[in-house]
């Protein structure tokens, strides 16, 4: 059977410019334990980015924290230069103290700073889409965008996203910048953010949901997917991952792993067509 690729899913554009595969892959996994230090097998985080490229992933999410620094720098040894359809998505403010360890930065001096040591990690002259990682409490969300905005009109970021907020903040942050995306956790067990997720398809801004595994409790063997998976003939991930798709035409999935066998189970997820009916177990299965 042929392995199908991310472009089965379809593609949606961010800021009405800039087209990606629905379905994208999460870089944080491919880091040392708790997202800290150099993975144990660096060959292997390389054949997975190199990989899950092949398969037609378009968009792939990283953070100047993961590492921190390190998942950055893997992305450009994986795949720099990069293929013209590639996008890179980075985030800063988040600041790290150890493994596990993460801390809010929000002041604009510093998210210029990261933005550029980012920039230079990656190889990159401009930054297709930068993301707030977390909204610094301390600092007003308009001098936190605003400095992203600086540099967007600077021509070093094409466009904004945000990470972990909600609609308010969301709208607060599209007084200073226009926002084309938001990231937030959400999966078939954590469905906290459905209001900012409704409020995305209304206003087609990319809804991109972190964790979409729930951190391996979807996929695994024994879990709550398992019988319908068995049912459908298919894993539990890619149910899990399908039923993300099926959610709204704005939710862009970036399922992550540092093995290139899950790497192709989570992309044939891509071609996994779903009933009514199937989404609404899958919806009352967990």
């Amino acid at each position: 059977m042929n392995q199908p690729t991310a472009s089965a899913a379809g593609t949606f554009t961010l800021g009405g410019d800039l087209p990606v595969n629905r379905l994208g892959y999460g870089a944080m996994q491919i880091t040392g334990d708790g997202v800290w230090g150099w993975p144990d097998d660096r060959d292997g985080a390389i054949a997975v980015l190199r990989r899950a490229v092949e398969l037609g992933v378009t968009l792939i999410d990283t953070a100047d924290s993961y590492g921190p620094t390190v998942s950055e720098e893997l992305i450009k040894e994986a795949l720099h230069p990069y293929a013209g359809d590639v996008v890179i998505a980075t985030k800063a403010g988040l600041t790290r103290t150890g493994p596990a360890e993460w801390i809010p930065v929000g002041r604009p001096a510093y998210l210029k700073q990261q933005v550029e040591l980012s920039l230079r990690r990656l190889g990159l002259e401009r930054i297709d889409l930068i993301q707030l990682h977390r909204i610094d409490p301390e600092v007003p969300i308009a001098d936190q965008v605003g400095a992203f905005k600086e540099l967007q009109d600077e021509g070093k970021v094409r466009h904004i996203g945000l990470s972990e907020v909600d609609v308010t903040q969301l709208k607060e942050a599209q007084k200073t910048a226009e926002i084309v995306s938001v990231q937030n956790l959400y999966n078939l067990a954590h469905r906290d953010s459905q209001e900012l997720l409704d409020h995305c398809t209304a206003e087609n801004i990319a809804f991109i949901p972190w964790f979409p595994l729930a951190t391996g409790q979807l996929a695994a063997s024994d879990g709550p997917l398992t019988e319908l998976a068995k049912d459908h003939g298919t894993s539990p991930s890619q149910l899990a991952l399908a039923w993300l798709l099926h959610r709204s035409p704005v939710v862009l999935p970036i399922p992550g792993t540092k093995s290139v066998e899950h790497l192709e189970d989570n992309v044939a997820a891509a071609a996994l067509e779903l009933t009514q009916d199937e989404v609404d177990a899958l919806t009352a299965a967990v």
